[in-house]
């Protein structure tokens, strides 16, 4: 390719070669293999990348010119009609087969030079190229070659065919009455080259071998087997394959041929129409590796779910409900009487009177997180290793079941790379849920971080009433002893009556008005621990998911643009 990011002729002055969208899709195609290297094996990317290098060799050489092969069976007569097109003799003609063993070139001269690159590209030997006799301006531009028989019994000949095919910008099919029909030349040639009917001629030669109207009926017969083939044809001024019946020989429909040439090649597009036809093929023999069978992505419902998973490896519901329990229970200890905080005392703080019924007791603090997957049964302080190690295999499934999810519909290696990138996401990722977990329990140790105003006046509440339960109990005891006046035994009784009952309905009310907070602690713990775990599956999992997503999707687009859509 000429310097630079465009595809130039090499001619001083050089001209724009790629027209129709061709430059682009060819530069589609160049990133298409670079963004796909490390994903595909390298096999699935040879055909396309030999289609970029043979754009960039045909666009180095010269745009004035188009190639154009005869090929044709042993005996199908294209030789001579390589001769009638040439007005001379320029190509061996007899009996002997196979009678071409070396391609022939006849080249008509362009309005600048540079025919020599593209000969020497097709290897075609420098003693088999030739003038035409007449020199006639309506070909001019033209390179016609006569190859050598595709079904010779040469396999050097049927290798050198099939290689030239590849290289020329367009080829005239020349068949005979008699081996129209070949299976070889159908199944081989014609059918698997279907996708370049915009440059391929199918002629019909011999036609004075056939009597009355038997040629119109082969015709039509031919026509029949190419449509089978599925080679569209150019009829009504549909793009697609000329079929032409001629005879070299007599010369009949000779200049009808070379009309349809002349006009084949004044319009400079051969290359163009060639290469992009090229790109169709690789195209479409990727179309495996590159589209996907349905709507692909994560949804957002399979990303909730694999934190819901992770969120339960956790225990962030346990935690939730833990954290709401210690809430309750330092609550208890600020706004309880002193009597009930001394009996809290002498439990050792083994739970309290304030718990949710049947949310558990003997718990303290977070060791409630114990739920599915963790346990402390070393109590507070010590690593739930056990717990933690059980919830292994909630997280691998949390995995296996989010890539498989975004692995869905994708093409097989851009869906084994989506499990690639989630496994090895998954390495680690219960040691850093184990990190969350155990930054949670160390956040909720001491309980709420700041106290509520109200466990203040709560707790001088029952300061007062305690004062007012001593200061009753003493008068009254005075009053027993004789220390006091007997007949006012009701100023003692009074108060601590009122310290008696207040203690325990204030313990009520704080009781029930805790209930609400509690809940919301432990919501916003369960919460912060969820958070924190979809954190770490985020980073480690469900962004690297999303990047092989997004890389899929880049080469996806850029696919459209190769294949023309």
């Amino acid at each position: 390719m000429a310097e630079g990011s465009g595809y130039r002729w090499a001619e001083d002055g050089g001209r724009q070669a790629v027209r129709g969208g061709l430059r682009g899709r060819l530069d589609a195609l160049r990133e298409l293999i670079a963004l796909s290297r490390t994903r595909l094996d390298g096999r699935a990317l040879e055909g396309a990348g030999r289609v970029l290098e043979t754009a960039d060799e045909r666009y180095r050489l010269s745009g004035e010119h188009t190639v154009v092969a005869l090929a044709g069976a042993t005996g199908s007569g294209k030789s001579s009609l390589f001769n009638a097109l040439a007005g001379a003799n320029r190509s061996q003609v007899g009996p002997r087969r196979p009678t071409t063993a070396e391609p022939v070139a006849c080249v008509w001269p362009g309005s600048r030079p540079g025919a020599e690159g593209l000969l020497h590209r097709l290897g075609v030997p420098t003693h088999r190229r030739h003038a035409p006799a007449d020199g006639n301006a309506e070909l001019r531009g033209l390179i016609l070659i006569d190859l050598p028989d595709h079904d010779s019994s040469a396999t050097e000949h049927r290798a050198q065919v099939d290689r030239m095919l590849e290289l020329v910008d367009a080829v005239i099919w020349v068949v005979d009455p008699e081996k129209y029909a070949d299976a070889v030349l159908h199944e081989r040639y014609l059918r698997p080259l279907a996708g370049y009917a915009e440059v391929m001629f199918v002629v019909l030669n011999q036609v004075d071998r056939l009597p009355g109207d038997a040629a119109d009926q082969v015709v039509d017969d031919l026509r029949r087997l190419l449509d089978e083939d599925g080679l569209a044809l150019g009829e009504h001024g549909e793009p697609g394959a000329a079929v032409l019946a001629l005879s070299a020989a007599t010369g009949k429909g000779v200049g009808e041929l070379r009309e349809a040439l002349g006009q084949f090649v004044a319009e400079r597009g051969a290359a163009d129409r060639r290469l992009a036809a090229d790109v169709d093929a690789a195209a479409e023999r990727l179309r495996s590796v590159y589209v996907a069978q349905c709507p692909v992505g994560l949804t957002e419902q399979a990303r909730a779910e694999f934190d819901d998973r992770l969120a339960e490896a956790v225990g962030a519901v346990a935690t939730g409900r833990a954290a709401e329990r210690d809430w309750l229970r330092h609550a208890e200890r600020a706004c309880g009487s002193p009597w009930t905080r001394l009996r809290g005392r002498r439990r050792g703080g083994r739970g309290s009177r304030w718990d949710n019924p049947g949310s558990g007791v003997g718990t303290t603090g977070v060791e409630a997180a114990g739920a599915p997957g963790r346990s402390s049964p070393g109590g507070v302080g010590e690593p739930a290793v056990d717990g933690r190690a059980a919830a292994r295999p909630v997280v691998e499934h949390a995995v296996r079941a989010v890539a498989g999810e975004a692995a869905h519909g994708l093409p097989a290696p851009w869906a084994q790379a989506v499990r690639e990138a989630a496994e090895r996401g998954a390495y680690g990722l219960p040691e850093a849920l184990d990190k969350a977990a155990a930054a949670a329990e160390e956040s909720l140790r001491g309980g709420p971080a700041v106290k509520p105003r109200w466990w203040t006046v709560a707790a001088s509440l029952q300061g007062l009433l305690l004062v007012l339960q001593v200061v009753g109990g003493l008068w009254l005891l005075g009053v027993v002893t004789g220390l006091g006046d007997g007949t006012d035994w009701i100023s003692g009784l009074s108060p601590a009556a009122l310290g008696v009952v207040g203690g325990p309905a204030l313990t009520w009310l704080c009781r029930a008005v805790a209930r609400g907070p509690a809940r919301r602690y432990g919501q916003d713990a369960e919460r912060r621990l969820r958070s924190a775990a979809a954190g770490c599956g985020r980073a480690r999992v469900l962004e690297p998911v999303a990047a092989e997503l997004l890389r899929y999707r880049e080469v996806r687009e850029q696919y459209a643009v190769a294949s023309g859509v």
